[in-house]
């Protein structure tokens, strides 16, 4: 009993409690890296994740049994998630290092020391010493990081004290001091790791050129110290000491995969408040993100419902007032994409153009885009409607038609080595198939492979039809080809009086250019785009739905031309004839009784005969 009822609980639905927004949230949350926090119904954080991969992680909670009993608990728990999306999967460790920190989850590991990931500094002082750190101390130092990978810094600062010859020890190496004679060179000089800059026996010049050299290279400028390496590796290889060359390459390897700049830990010791905003017609979207010594320990995302035609710059003001009056903020220095209509007393806003704050600028541009895409997306999933619409107002705008075009029908020809000439035509209603509405056509007035010629003829078919019925005609046409049967489809809606009635467009397949009437220059739409997406559906549906019918016709054709000359037989004989024989071959290795007990007596005298002066 109990072993039916513990089964019956691991198939049941993995979370009964499951609220709607949880729901909508896991349908639209993009595959992208980032950090992710599950809300209880008071709105407290009660737990916060990092994920390569946010849809993927933050679905495997609901759509799987659990089986550690503390994240059954916690899952029970959750009534809302919220996420942060960043660049990397390196960030995704430093922001939720961040985020433990500050909002201190119930279910996290609570990290109870300021220990944090590591930095590399380059002091201030004479011939500096560079070294791993997790303490950033203003005393005029350059700090880099900090770095996910504490490998990484190891293998980077081997690589510096290996081909730079940079000081390890802790002397005050002060003009003054050396030229007291104070110190005396240690091991480090004997075993040509250092080159005795506490004797003099390097120049504060030479040292400095150094330094400036692992400065580009903790900047990201890698390619300075890689030609360096691999000269030494080859060195080493023609010597045959292939060991110490694997190990040096090793080591340039963790080099090239080595980053200079995280965008949600900086090493510059800053406080300010990052804002940004998108919009469309109803809605602004603004994010906010909060940085403290550095780092970025706040992120949200909010929606303003427009009531008149408020500019963007007040709603960024009215954004801004909001989200400090909230979190209590008191940062002196404000990020903005523009300047707000907001005058607050000793406070600066800035636009950064490059740089660190360049890109928290980009990180929250990001998240607002994302947070207006993931709303769009849950309206479409509640009205289907709502998608069609904005879909086709967008292919409106990009082909720059007259109307939204609810109804389009799109033309392709196939014939293959100008056999059978067919064309089909396919129409979609609401940016969806109407594949009852489909028609295939056999071209009657061509001879051989005119694909200009059959497709003058099948557009004048068409319509000719749809007008003599008094059926409504399309408000968009998409032809696939070029210039040449984009012009032989106008010629034929000039003769039946449609041209300029109705719009036409051709799709080349090439370079997937879109041709005008009249106009020689096409039009190139974004790869990505709905409304190339669009006509591609449509291009592909009509080439799927004729080159189907060709096959069709054309393996008709081949299997029953012979039988369609013989006289008195008709499709019915035919058929049962091929259905028992399977081909024409057989039917003629076939003797007279099995022929007749197929088709009966007078029929199988026909083919019988027809046999046998067939081989004649």
């Amino acid at each position: 009993m109990s072993f039916i009822l513990y089964f019956c609980q691991r198939t049941s639905h993995f979370h009964p409690l499951m609220t709607d927004d949880i729901k909508n949230t896991l349908a639209v949350i993009p595959h992208q890296p980032g950090c992710y926090q599950f809300l209880d119904e008071k709105g407290s954080v009660i737990y916060v994740g990092k994920a390569k991969d946010l849809k993927k992680r933050v679905s495997s909670y609901f759509n799987k049994y659990q089986e550690h009993p503390k994240t059954r608990i916690l899952v029970r728990n959750i009534r809302k998630i919220k996420y942060i999306v960043v660049n990397t999967e390196e960030d995704t460790f430093l922001l939720e290092n961040n985020l433990i920190k500050q909002l201190r989850p119930r279910y996290n590991v609570l990290l109870k020391d300021d220990k944090t990931y590591p930095s590399i500094v380059i002091r201030n002082e004479f011939f500096p010493r560079v070294y791993k750190t997790r303490n950033i101390v203003k005393d005029g130092s350059r700090y880099f990081g900090p770095y996910t990978s504490v490998q990484s810094v190891n293998a980077l600062l081997d690589i510096f004290r290996n081909v730079y010859k940079i000081r390890t020890c802790r002397l005050n190496l002060t003009p003054e001091n050396i030229a007291a004679g104070k110190f005396r060179v240690c091991l480090e000089y004997h075993i040509k790791k250092c080159k005795g800059p506490c004797e003099a026996l390097q120049s504060l010049e030479d040292y400095n050129k150094n330094i400036s050299e692992i400065t580009e290279i903790l900047k990201g400028n890698v390619n300075i110290i890689e030609k360096q390496i691999e000269e030494k590796m080859q060195s080493l290889a023609d010597e045959l000491r292939f060991e110490e060359a694997h190990e040096l390459k090793e080591k340039l390897q963790l080099i090239q995969n080595f980053r200079e700049k995280s965008q949600v830990v900086s090493s510059f010791d800053y406080n300010l408040d990052v804002f940004s905003l998108a919009q469309d017609e109803n809605s602004a979207y603004i994010n906010y993100l909060h940085v403290v010594k550095g780092a970025v320990n706040q992120a949200y995302t909010f929606e303003y419902k427009k009531k008149l035609d408020e500019t963007a710059e007040e709603l960024l003001g009215l954004g801004i007032v909001e989200m400090r009056q909230r979190y209590g903020s008191q940062s002196k220095e404000i990020i903005v994409p523009f300047i707000p209509d907001l005058k607050l007393a000793d406070v600066e806003f800035t636009i950064p153009q490059r740089g660190d704050k360049r890109k928290l600028l980009a990180l929250s541009e990001k998240n607002v885009k994302q947070y207006k895409l993931d709303k769009m997306k849950k309206a479409e999933m509640l009205n289907p409607e709502q998608r069609t619409t904005r879909i086709l107002k967008t292919m409106q705008k990009d082909l720059k038609l007259k109307e939204i075009p609810w109804h389009i029908e799109c033309f392709d020809n196939s014939n293959i080595q100008g056999t059978n000439p067919v064309a089909a035509c396919v129409v979609f209603r609401k940016a969806k198939p109407a594949k009852k509405e489909y028609r295939h056509y056999n071209v009657k007035s061509v001879t051989g492979p005119d694909d200009y010629a059959s497709m003058q003829e099948i557009v004048e078919r068409r319509y000719s039809r749809l007008l003599n019925e008094g059926s409504p005609i399309p408000q968009l046409i998409v032809i696939d080809g070029g210039k040449g049967q984009l012009n032989a489809a106008v010629d034929s809606l000039r003769k039946i009086d449609l041209y300029g009635k109705i719009a036409i467009i051709g799709i080349a397949k090439r370079l997937e250019e879109i041709y005008y009437p009249g106009d020689s220059v096409p039009l190139y739409i974004d790869k990505n785009s709905e409304t190339l997406k669009l006509i591609q559906q449509l291009r592909d549906e009509a080439h799927r739905f004729g080159i189907t019918f060709h096959r069709q016709k054309r393996s008709k054709s081949q299997l029953v031309s012979e039988l369609d000359n013989v006289k008195g037989v008709g499709s019915v004989t035919k058929k049962k004839l091929l259905t028992h024989f399977k081909s024409i071959k057989r039917i003629k290795e076939a003797g007279r009784d099995e022929i007749i007990s197929i088709i009966g007596n007078s029929k199988g005298e026909i083919i019988y005969n027809w046999i046998s002066e067939t081989k004649k």
